[in-house]
This record gives C-alpha cells, sequence and structure tokens, in this order.
C-alpha cells in the first residue's frame, strides 16, 4: 500500500467543522494555496463555509497595506485564493473591539478596523494579537463536508497560542502534533513524495 494511500486509510478524527476550528490539510495536497495548510474556519452553514489561512505569510508587510501602521512589524497573511484584494483580521482583543464575532476562546473575527488600527498604534495591539489576510478561502454547501468525508482535512479545535505565533512555518506541523498521537506520522512525510 503506498504511503499515501495508508495515510488517508488511517483513522480520522469526527469533530464537526465550526467557527472557530480549524482545518489542517493532509500532507499530500500539492494545492498552492492548500498544501499543508491550517485554516481557521469561521463560519460552517447550510450555504457553504469560509474561513483564512492562518500559516502562509505573503512578503507583503502591513504598513504597505495600511500606511498609518507604520509600527506595526507584521506580514500580511494570505487568507486564501477567494477575494484576495479584501482585506480580513483575526485578533485576540475581544470586547475591545466592537464588531467583532467570537470564534472560540480568546479567538474573534473583524470587528471595527478604526478600533484595532487604534489599539495598534497605542501599543496594546501587537503582531501576537492581530493577524491580516488577503482573501479568504471559501466552499460551497456541502463542499467541506464532502472535502472531509475524502479525508482531505483533519478538523481539530484552535489553539490561539499556535495560531498567532510568530513562526507560521511550524504552525502545520504544531497543529498536527495537537490533533492526536495517530497524525504525528504525518509530520515525517516529504512534502513531495514523488522525490523521495
Amino acid at each position: 500500500m503506498s504511503e499515501a494511500r495508508r495515510i488517508k486509510s488511517s483513522g480520522f478524527n469526527d469533530i464537526e467543522p465550526a467557527a472557530g476550528r480549524i482545518l489542517i490539510s493532509e500532507p499530500f495536497t500539492q494545492d498552492f494555496f492548500f498544501g499543508r495548510s491550517v485554516v481557521l474556519l469561521a463560519e460552517n452553514e447550510e450555504v457553504g463555509a469560509f474561513g483564512v489561512i492562518v500559516n502562509k505569510p505573503l512578503k507583503i508587510k502591513i504598513k504597505e497595506v495600511f500606511s498609518d501602521l507604520d509600527g506595526f512589524d507584521d506580514f500580511l497573511f494570505l487568507g486564501g485564493p477567494v477575494a484576495r484584494e479584501r482585506i480580513f483580521y483575526v485578533h485576540s482583543l475581544g470586547d475591545s473591539v466592537p464588531g467583532s464575532l467570537s470564534l472560540s476562546g480568546n479567538l474573534f473575527w473583524g470587528g471595527d478596523l478604526e478600533r484595532i488600527k487604534h489599539l495598534i498604534t497605542a501599543g496594546v495591539a501587537n503582531p501576537e494579537k492581530v493577524r491580516f489576510f488577503a482573501g479568504y478561502s471559501g466552499w460551497a454547501a456541502n463542499q467541506l463536508n464532502a472535502e472531509i468525508a475524502r479525508k482531505s482535512w483533519l478538523v481539530s479545535f484552535a489553539d490561539p497560542e499556535i495560531l498567532m505565533d510568530k513562526k507560521p512555518a511550524e504552525m502545520w506541523r504544531r497543529s498536527v502534533m495537537q490533533a492526536g498521537k495517530e497524525f504525528e506520522q504525518w509530520v515525517n512525510y516529504p512534502i513531495r513524495p514523488e522525490y523521495n
């Protein structure tokens, strides 16, 4: 049995995909956007689902997007292939940002952008508390559930400490390890198995 087939047949968990949970791509996904990605779900309803890829920084500094945030030393992240000209944000600032939606624990989606900017310039918010994304990842009705049934995604609980970490390159591995011992083998699989 090939490695890809063996891993696809291994047991997956049965955590429901819901707002505030994460999707971890299986290790053999070769897609530019979703290979070794971690997606934070913002919504999963009958009409569809959406969220942002949280572990793919772009080579664009936030100050290049928002000139009034010159002191915010972080990169813009690729949120997904849809509406890449739009900016979305996740934060751990809670009720101090009006209009935010609670996702899970201390993770919040959106809210008043001007308030977020104010908290950043006041030194209250830093890159460990706010993350900005270009675009989002979206699924039509039943599309995400079908992908999960095909074992393209592992559903897990979001850990704000991992998701807001300054080392996004480690996020996929750390999320896999946190998902359970039965998935630890994933981190040892090569990114391009055909070259092994």
